[in-house]
């Protein structure tokens, strides 16, 4: 029992350390020495690397499902005149998911929008499909209706396909955030921000925002009713169509962090309920030998870390607490015991006491991970999540 407990523990261990740690410092010494390259032909050759926009913008539709977002849509419709890009070259479509408050007759009333309006709610996938249909342009950008685009955005995303070989863009989001969730998701996600952007030198980008993303038509497939992560399907498809995929910093997008790390973790639980449901086909997709590197370190592996953290601590305990146990092993139980503590701590945030920093970081670590074992029995209990609440709504009992 001993020896497989250690075995199992340095397993779960690596696993971990390997997603969060070793895969990032992997990344970014491949990332260093791509960019060393590209920097001396530029040198050499004096050649502008940047792309530009063509002489001829492209047709472009814009497809935006909306579900009861009359609150978000004037600041989102103010937003769209604001952007830089030809009105004869643009399509606008909402897509109203069965709303029951006004935001059908507010875009019934709006100029330049063409409006779907579907008699009752289907959830997001039902949506889009609806709005591709409508679409008449070669290109397709997917935003939401509360995140607003800077006046470039479009443009930044057009230019990359100019090259016949890209069938994705994908924009860079920032979050307007309380002071709560600055101090959480805010951290995390100027992480992920960082891996995206050096997966996208490396030519293995995954996946985009939903918030912001551009495909080429002729990359696009209905999705299922029961899709849930339409951002990381639909550029994977066109990955295994053998196109290219591009994230563009400057392509940019604000959107409104969940208030709380409750109301992210539901985000998250649904999030990981769409990536169980898609796994098997994930799988089984065709990529390059560096996107099926990056897919297993940056997503599946990650996917699995939720269920290594309770083995990690029970192989932990048993070696600690064995007679003659390694001093080391009882060292990395009474850190694993601080986390969880910290955790605990962290979940009070109401003033006058909130709770600090540090413990609001491990919460919202712990909150993340167990989001994904939550996802996961929703999917194994048959319970349909294919309709997306806002998380001020879930946390109102109506989830």
């Amino acid at each position: 029992m001993h020896a497989a407990a250690a075995v199992v523990l340095w397993c779960a261990m690596g696993l971990i350390a390997y997603a969060y740690l070793f895969y990032p410092m992997l990344l970014w010494l491949a990332y260093a020495g791509v960019q060393v390259g590209r920097d001396w032909r530029y040198l050499a050759g004096r050649r502008n690397r940047r792309i530009s926009a063509p002489p001829q913008l492209p047709g472009l539709s814009l497809v935006i499902a909306a579900y009861n977002e009359a609150r978000y849509l004037p600041a989102k419709l103010a937003n769209l005149r604001q952007l830089d890009y030809p009105a004869s070259h643009l399509q606008v479509i909402f897509v109203s998911d069965g709303s029951d408050d006004a935001t059908a007759e507010i875009l019934r009333q709006a100029e330049g929008i063409e409006l779907v309006a579907l008699p009752q709610r289907g959830g997001k996938a039902q949506a889009l499909n609806a709005g591709v249909q409508r679409a008449r342009h070669p290109l397709l950008v997917f935003t939401d209706a509360a995140t607003l685009l800077a006046p470039d955005a479009l443009q930044c995303l057009a230019r990359h396909f100019a090259d016949a070989r890209v069938g994705a863009v994908c924009g860079a989001l920032e979050f307007q955030s309380t002071a709560e969730s600055h101090r959480t998701e805010g951290r995390f996600w100027r992480y992920e921000s960082l891996l995206r952007l050096m997966e996208a030198r490396l030519g293995i980008s995954l996946t985009a925002s939903g918030a912001l993303y551009a495909l080429r038509r002729e990359c696009w497939r209905p999705l299922g009713a029961r899709t849930l992560l339409d951002d990381f399907l639909i550029p994977m498809r066109a990955c295994a169509a053998g196109f290219a995929i591009r994230y563009d910093p400057e392509a940019q997008a604000v959107d409104f962090a969940a208030a709380s790390v409750e109301g992210e973790f539901l985000r998250r639980v649904r999030r990981a309920a769409g990536s169980c449901r898609a796994m098997a086909a994930l799988w089984r997709m065709l990529m390059p030998a560096p996107t099926r590197w990056a897919f297993i370190s940056h997503k599946l592996l990650r996917w699995i870390a939720p269920f290594c953290l309770p083995v990690l601590l029970a192989a932990n305990a048993i070696l600690a607490l064995a007679p003659g146990g390694a001093a080391g092993y009882r060292v990395l139980l009474a850190v694993q015991l601080a986390f969880y503590a910290l955790a605990l701590v962290g979940m009070r945030r109401r003033p006058p006491h909130p709770a600090p920093r540090l413990a609001r970081i491990a919460y919202y670590v712990l909150a993340m991970n167990a989001a994904f074992v939550v996802g996961l029995v929703q999917v194994l209990a048959g319970r349909d999540q294919r309709v997306w609440r806002r998380p001020e709504e879930a946390t109102q009992g109506t989830l």
